[in-house]
């Protein structure tokens, strides 16, 4: 199966114009990923690109525009680059002999702020280094920094392969599991899959495949099955299933059929432990019950898709809020890579399961969240805490 966007490493080069951002990629990779040229400022979007980079494995490499671009546009174009920083996992900053200047040291502040680990390439090596105040200061503001020429470094795939391991974490190097700390080899784990307008026609939902990819990872057995058939189907088990996961549209009449004899729980609260933070999520749906008229309510969705008649950010989830709380609240959305500054006028955020977009992005607006003390829970959270099954829903999770 091919890793979604979600699952992979962001990798954000990051650098002044005229540095070899686009050549260093295009050399790690053998490749024209990106249009080179002598011409400064010839990268004015991020240009975002799904590689294998072996052995570190699926990556998404983005590379920025130049952040020392000028007047209106080249402030727009650094801004843009900047913003990639809420889903970067590992910052590449790419240097000349032309040293570090305000904009880097700027750079290096936000990326110490964020946590973000820097592997720091000083470009063009071959031909002149930068002054050794210069270098110096970079080695301090990096966790590795290496030499090298995009023009002429046969090396340079492996010399930033090395760096990036090195810098790289153990917990972003090995993928999460899913559920695989909370199942045992030989379990049966039932999931229900309702087939309703939103399942793509001929294919099921991303978050559903790739709990069945992982329960087969950890050599446990899915059963997979729509609502009217979920009671049929655990009659014929021949021993109760280790866990339910249903779809949290059909939360309520799975709990009813389960009747708390097996643990139950929702794709979308799988996804709140490993995509953001399942602590922050739950604490975050509390402020349901302290709604009022004319509060607003923002809806999150980590992809851009066309809505549907029913569809469960912008219809079934207010419906479900509304009915509730008994209040005349009112609902923004936001979606993609979009996520507005002014946050502090909404009384809470409820964002999606985040299966399209990576942890990093997901923590960063729950960082943003926080900071500005505004709730933030996710859909499965919501809908259990409106329905009532809350405990219910997280109680597999409580250890």
């Amino acid at each position: 199966m091919k890793e979604t966007r979600g699952n992979r490493l962001h990798i954000a080069f990051l650098g002044k114009m005229n540095t070899g951002k686009s050549s260093i990629i295009n050399a790690l990779f053998n490749r024209e990923i990106s249009i080179v040229s002598d011409i400064k400022g010839t990268t004015t979007d991020t240009n975002q690109k799904a590689m294998e980079l072996l052995p570190i494995g699926p990556v998404s490499i983005m590379d920025t525009a130049g952040l020392d671009d000028s007047g209106y546009l080249g402030e727009k174009r650094v801004k843009k680059a900047l913003e990639v920083l809420d889903r970067t996992d590992a910052a590449v900053v790419i240097f000349d002999d032309t040293g570090v200047k305000k904009c880097d040291l700027e750079l290096f502040e936000t990326l110490e702020e964020r946590k973000i680990p820097v592997l720091s390439v000083i470009n063009k090596s071959d031909f002149r280094k930068p002054e050794e105040k210069d270098i110096k200061t970079i080695e301090d503001n990096s966790n590795f920094t290496l030499f090298a020429s995009a023009k002429c470094d046969k090396d340079i795939t492996s010399k930033i392969k090395h760096g990036l391991i090195n810098i790289l974490s153990e917990e972003q190097l090995t993928q999460k599991s899913l559920i695989g700390d909370i199942i045992d080899e030989g379990d049966t784990i039932v999931l229900v899959v309702p087939i309703d307008k939103e399942a793509p026609k001929g294919r099921i939902i991303l978050p559903q495949v790739q709990t069945i990819r992982d329960i087969l990872d950890n050599k446990a057995i899915s059963v997979v099955l729509g609502v009217e058939n979920l009671k049929n189907g655990i009659d014929n088990l021949k021993n109760p299933p280790r866990l339910v996961i249903t779809d949290s549209q059909a939360f309520k009449e799975v709990n009813e059929i389960v009747d708390n004899k097996v643990p139950l729980t929702s794709f979308s609260i799988v996804y709140a432990r490993i995509k953001g933070d399942l602590e922050s999520f739950t604490n975050g749906a509390k402020a349901i019950d302290n709604l009022c008229d004319n509060d607003k309510i923002l809806i999150c969705e980590s992809c851009s898709h066309h809505p549907i008649e029913d569809d469960i950010g912008r219809v079934k989830i207010p419906n479900l809020i509304r009915k509730y709380t008994k209040k005349n609240v009112e609902f923004e959305h936001a979606s993609g890579h979009i996520f507005p500054k002014d946050i502090e006028k909404y009384k809470l955020i409820i964002h999606c399961g985040a299966c399209m977009t990576n942890r990093r992005e997901v923590l960063s607006r729950i960082a943003a969240s926080n900071s500005k003390n505004v709730p933030i829970t996710n859909y499965g959270i919501a809908i259990a805490k409106c329905l009532g099954i809350l405990d219910t829903a997280l109680k597999p999770f409580k250890s």
